[in-house]
């Protein structure tokens, strides 16, 4: 018996040598010596009685006639016949490729009377279960014959009950071709994708260019070993590490898709900081300037404006106010309060007279005076570099660290930053426990200094949640290995465990 299986159209073919035996008593005769068994050619057929068996679940089949027909009978002088048949039938085969290409195959051939039901004629296995025989020679590319077996049962069809005999034989296929031809190259591809992880992440076209073609190419392949086999719509062995290998090549790609986002947001947030850096530097620039302008910085002297405000409170019933500005050098402006009038008496008043300076050394006020009714008199006043007058009541206010004196007995420290003597009278600067002095207010040219953490950022600008584009490359270069090691063992283990099924009560090849 010679066979051959293929599986795109779901069918075997089998050579063999086809017998059958039956006893006719019309054919017996009388046994002469030397004669016991008759031999005729296949034209004798016509002329006596045969079985009319068929193969069940044959697609095509042909009798062979070269250089003449290859068949012959037998008459034994009980009457006993024997007719051999040289013949080739293709047979349909239904596979199961759920664990293609380590699966095996279960084909059958089914032998039946096409017109004669079991009252007629009834089937069996002339040697029992040595009836099958296959040669220790047959040879397929893809498949081995494990071994056989028979069976025989009865069909019940509407025309009748039939005797039926079917031959099962077992095909393993081999794994040499698809391991050389899918397995190993399609286990390479994915160890090239993993080159990418160790090629720098600014080598765009080298990345981007290594991952698509691993990505084409895994898709060829498939492609390619699906279109040998049938259309079918269940999940096959080889479908899974097909389908894996191509999953990893792919989420190398989305690999340097996200080393390659995340360099971006870092480099965005990096380009910020950079930017406000540059605003702070220019701003503290500007301030430095300010501070060290005149002639000891080298540079012109930047005038300021000093606005001197009075509250009358007779005038402030009818919405007036006194106000006087005074332009002075930045570096040569303070901060300073002209208070005039007793404490009390502002109260029973319910009115405050005040004067403000903002500004330093060198600002001149215009004349006048401030009396008991928080008026300017034309008595001139004037603050200079250590001591400052104002009306003719004396009162100053100094600079350099001298007590500047408002009004009649009032007084005020002449710091630069318009710190108050301690021993200022009622009618003074002095401290207040009902009212305190107000802090001096910031110069209108001077910027907000900005925070800390935007002047000097910390470690994490380099981090995009917790993570280094360099980080990704990191474990990639272990995740991927480990995780198409760890696949591929399950996978072998598992597969060849399951698929490694021997049908029952099977006659192996070699053993018969």
């Amino acid at each position: 018996m010679d066979l051959s299986l293929t599986y795109p159209f779901q069918d075997f073919t089998l050579d063999f040598y086809f017998r059958q035996f039956w006893t006719d008593p019309r054919l017996a005769f009388r046994k002469q010596p030397s004669v016991e068994t008759l031999s005729v050619g296949s034209e004798f057929i016509k002329n006596i009685w045969v079985p009319d068996t068929f193969f069940v679940n044959e697609k095509q089949s042909y009798f062979h006639v070269a250089t003449t027909s290859n068949e012959f009978i037998r008459i034994h002088h009980s009457g006993s016949i024997t007719r051999s048949i040289r013949l080739t039938i293709t047979a349909s085969c239904p596979m199961n490729l759920q664990y293609f290409p380590m699966d095996r195959q279960l084909c059958q051939i089914e032998i039946e009377s096409f017109g004669y039901t079991m009252r007629d004629i009834r089937y069996k296995w002339n040697e029992g279960p040595n009836s099958v025989g296959v040669s220790n020679e047959v040879s397929l590319p893809q498949f081995k014959v494990l071994g056989h077996k028979q069976r025989a049962s009865e069909i019940s069809l509407t025309t009748g009950n039939y005797s039926r005999l079917a031959c099962e034989i077992q095909f393993v296929r081999s794994m040499g071709y698809y391991l050389i031809q899918i397995y190993i190259p399609s286990s390479l591809i994915v160890i090239i994708s993993w080159v990418s992880f160790w090629l720098n992440r600014t080598a765009t076209p080298a990345r981007v260019s290594l991952g698509v073609t691993t990505v084409l190419t895994m898709t060829t392949l498939m492609s390619s070993t699906n279109a040998a086999l049938p259309k079918i719509s269940y999940v096959k062995s080889i479908d899974v590490y097909l389908g894996t290998c191509f999953i990893m090549v792919f989420a190398s790609l989305l690999e340097y898709a996200t080393v390659g986002y995340l360099a971006k947001r870092i480099q965005m947030r990096m380009n910020r900081f950079m930017a406000l850096q540059k605003i702070a530097e220019q701003k503290n620039t500007e301030q430095k300037k300010f501070v060290n302008g005149g002639p000891d910085g080298g540079q012109t002297p930047k005038q300021a404006e000093v606005r001197y405000k009075v509250h009358d409170h007779k005038a402030h019933s009818k919405g007036g106010t006194l106000e006087s500005k005074v332009n002075c050098r930045r570096d040569d402006c303070g901060y300073g309060t002209l208070r005039s009038g007793g404490h009390s008496e502002r109260h029973e008043r319910g009115g405050s007279e005040y004067g403000t300076l903002r500004g330093g050394h060198g600002g001149h006020v215009g004349a006048g005076h401030m009396g008991p009714g928080g008026h300017m008199g034309p008595g001139g006043g004037h603050i200079g570099p250590s001591s400052g007058h104002m009306g003719p009541s004396g009162g100053h206010m100094g600079t350099g660290g001298g007590g500047g004196h408002m009004g009649p007995g009032g007084h005020m420290g002449g710091e630069r930053h318009g710190g108050s003597h301690p021993g200022g009278g009622p009618g003074g600067g002095g401290p207040n426990p009902a009212q305190p002095a107000p802090p001096p207010p910031p110069a209108e040219n001077e910027a907000a200094p900005l925070p800390q953490h935007i002047l000097k950022p910390g470690k994490a600008i380099n981090k995009l949640y917790g993570t280094t584009p360099s980080d990704i490359d990191k474990y990639s270069r272990i995740v991927f290995p480990v995780c198409f090691v760890c696949f591929n063992l399950m996978y072998w283990i598992i597969y060849l465990h399951i698929s490694d099924v021997v049908a029952d009560d099977l006659v192996l090849l070699g053993s018969d």
